[in-house]
């Protein structure tokens, strides 16, 4: 599995202002109808089921919320920048402004969980994580998150 596989270039947005955790799922749901022809309201819906299980801020600022989703074939993926951090009761206490949203299909066991790791594996890097709050630009943006997975790869 690679970026390319989970993330399409018209899923990458920057967003200047989210007020809050459930609007930032909101903005999140918008884009994956947008770019993946997903039902926002029932994404939204699943996004916030899968946040009372527990917080899915990793820590350094990044966010990784999944929910699975019966409409899906295939796990794809969302990313947004946020100009300015909020709080995301992350697991360091630490606001997020990074946002690595997956969709998965209901029936998606290890497909689900190796996005996940990759997702989780390349924003642990704390210098991509650098290169990414550096360029508000969402084709910068799609670059370096595609860019990354081949140099680690090498």
């Amino acid at each position: 599995m690679k970026f390319v596989d989970l993330l399409k270039p018209d899923a990458v947005k920057v967003v200047t202002a989210a007020s809050s955790k459930k609007r930032l799922m909101h903005d999140v749901a918008d884009l994956a109808e947008q770019a993946h022809g997903l039902h926002a309201p029932r994404t939204v819906e699943a996004l916030m089921e899968r946040e009372s299980l527990g917080p899915t801020g990793v820590g350094n600022g990044v966010a990784l919320p999944h929910a699975r989703l019966a409409e899906l074939s295939s796990v794809v993926g969302a990313f947004i920048l946020l100009e300015k951090p909020i709080n995301f009761e992350a697991v360091d206490r630490q606001p997020v402004d990074i946002v690595f949203a997956l969709f998965a299909p209901e029936e998606a066991g290890v497909e689900h969980l190796k996005a996940l790791a990759l997702v989780s594996r390349t924003l642990r890097d704390t210098a991509l994580c650098s290169k990414l709050r550096a360029n508000p630009d969402a084709g910068t943006l799609y670059t370096i998150l595609t860019e990354a997975e081949r140099e680690q790869a090498a």
